[in-house]
């Protein structure tokens, strides 16, 4: 029996009908009010029409007559005053003359299926799957590869040979110059829909061999168990700084051009942040494309659902993974921190502060860095709660003053989230920013203070100079420690990147060893073609207390 597959959602007007009828798809779009002898009619008129258009001759005294059509549950007639809504149920037979149908009411469907338009040997190929009234985890995955060099093009089946089923393949060297076929097929319990069938744009292209992360790899094969979490901090340096003519003649002119495109990144990005099999991941420089179309296919595929918050005036912000398994998102409570500073009672007094001076007052207000702070719930013990904030600071070298600003409203505001919102929730505070170890923000941040003197206030002279001194609500430490770099570039190399911690909530561990100097520099710099971004991934295993 063929199939009639109908798409019928309560809190939409119409309804989507679509079957194939002489060897060409139909689909009716219909008001779900609608009475089912229209949506009959309408079919048998397209018969009529079809037919009409396929004799080459008649006379005008002509005329075709409609097979008979008619909708039948339990081998019943369905009145034809029956609104479509009602009509149309699971398991209904559609009679168009001859032929039968089986009416399939909202069976699980891809939406969308793509495949990445670059592969490489020794990288995960992950789709782009979204799918309605199904699950992916129920879906049925194939993958092929040619048998040889543009075997496809022969048509013949034997030139695929099935390499795969499940939902990422990662291609080896020995399918290099070859195309892969991906076939879906989409599944909800024991129902399962149309499958779909892709085929690769391009061919297997080959690796750069040996990456800066893979030795790090070798430290998180395993997942962790249910009393340890593994955490990143990753600014993974946005598309749209990696394409300037800047970055490529003065920033990073020591990196192939091809080692800065985005899909060529993107490859090293996935099979970096996959292999660390982390529990969560917090991303700095993250472009809105990129989050949609790329890294939440392929994260998604390994366990880990994310949040992405947008930076103001940029195309660019945060995102923040966690694996599903182990975590489940309770509230987000992100804030632009220029606009939690000028409006949030909260920082009331160090607003005034900041206001004695136009110029710096200025100059915050005109920053759109984020705070994202998302609210986490261990699944096996649901008492424990993680506050995780992530951000991304001003970047200027002589910025230490505004940092200090942003930092101060950072931490206040999730002290805020942690004693009103979810007393009790531990914090987990991760991200680049932009401050050395000797840098003031690094002090107030783990040592819980700082001077209305520190050298940082007067970062970019007097002009800019406010004295406030600073405490942080928090008691916290670098759980990474202080790293000789985690930015590596042509003009400078040191450490901006931390996953800050409460001690007496999380104990570190295993810090993931950095990337060797050697390592880093066989290129000149970072990035490179064995290195996607111009700074490194922070990684550790935290165990709850």
């Amino acid at each position: 029996m063929e199939r009639c597959v109908v798409r019928c959602v309560p809190c939409e007007s119409k309804l989507t009908i679509s079957f194939s009828l002489d060897g060409s798809s139909k689909q009716m779009l219909r008001e779900q009010t609608e009475p089912l002898g229209k949506v009959l009619t309408r079919i048998g008129n397209s018969i009529i029409k079809t037919q009409s258009k396929g004799k080459k001759c008649k006379t005008s005294k002509e005329k075709s007559e409609p097979p008979e059509i008619s909708l039948c549950v339990n081998e019943k007639r369905v009145p034809e005053d029956t609104v479509n809504a009602d009509a149309w149920l699971d398991g209904a037979v559609l009679h168009v003359g001859d032929l039968k149908y089986k009416v399939e009411l909202n069976p699980p469907t891809f939406t969308l299926c793509e495949l990445p338009s670059s592969l490489m040997a020794g990288f995960p190929v992950c789709p782009r799957l979204e799918m309605e009234f199904g699950d992916l985890n129920e879906s049925k995955f194939r993958w092929f590869k040619e048998t040889s060099p543009s075997a496809h093009m022969s048509g013949d089946q034997d030139c695929w040979k099935e390499v795969g089923q499940d939902r990422v393949f990662t291609p080896s060297n020995q399918d290099i110059g070859l195309k892969v076929m991906f076939k879906c097929t989409p599944g909800n319990g024991s129902r399962f829909g149309e499958p779909k069938e892709l085929l690769s744009s391009g061919v297997v292209e080959a690796g750069p061999g040996t990456c800066t992360f893979d030795n790090r790899h070798m430290y998180t094969q395993k997942l962790t168990d249910e009393s340890t979490l593994r955490v990143v901090s990753y600014n993974i340096l946005a598309d749209i700084y990696a394409q300037t003519d800047l970055s490529k003649t003065v920033l990073y002119p020591y990196c192939a051009p091809y080692a800065l495109e985005m899909d060529y990144r993107q490859n090293l990005i996935k099979k970096e942040l996959s292999g660390y099999n982390a529990d969560i991941v917090c991303l700095q420089e993250v472009d809105k494309g990129v989050f949609v179309d790329s890294l939440s296919p392929a994260l998604d595929a390994f366990g880990l659902d994310g949040v992405f918050r947008i930076k103001e005036r940029q195309h660019e912000g945060l995102a923040t993974y966690f694996r599903r398994s182990k975590l489940k998102l309770l509230e987000q409570y992100d804030v632009m921190l220029s606009e939690a500073l000028t409006t949030d009672p909260l920082h009331r007094d160090l607003l005034e502060k900041v206001s004695t001076n136009p110029s710096l007052k200025e100059k915050i207000e005109n920053r759109s860095t984020m705070l994202q702070v998302t609210i986490l719930q261990s699944l096996c013990d649901p008492s424990k709660i993680l506050c995780v904030g992530n951000t991304h600071l001003y970047w200027h070298p002589k910025g230490g003053n505004v940092r200090l600003v942003q930092i101060a409203v950072a931490l206040k505001h999730m002290k805020q989230v942690v004693t009103e919102k979810h007393p009790g929730a531990g914090l987990i505070f991760s991200g680049d920013f932009n401050s050395t170890p000797s840098s003031g923000l690094f002090q107030l941040v783990c040592e819980g203070s700082v001077t209305e003197n520190h050298d940082d206030w007067a970062s970019n002279g007097p002009e800019e100079q406010i004295q406030v001194g600073l405490t942080n609500p928090f008691q916290l430490a670098s759980a990474c420690g202080a790293p000789a770099f985690t930015n590596y570039v042509g003009g400078f190399q040191g450490c901006l990147d931390y996953i800050f911690v409460e001690p007496h909530v999380l104990q570190v561990e295993q810090v993931i060893p950095l990337p060797s100097l050697q390592e880093v520099t066989t290129c000149v710099a970072l990035p490179s073609v064995s290195h996607p971004s111009d700074h490194i991934a922070l990684v550790c295993d935290l165990k709850w207390k």
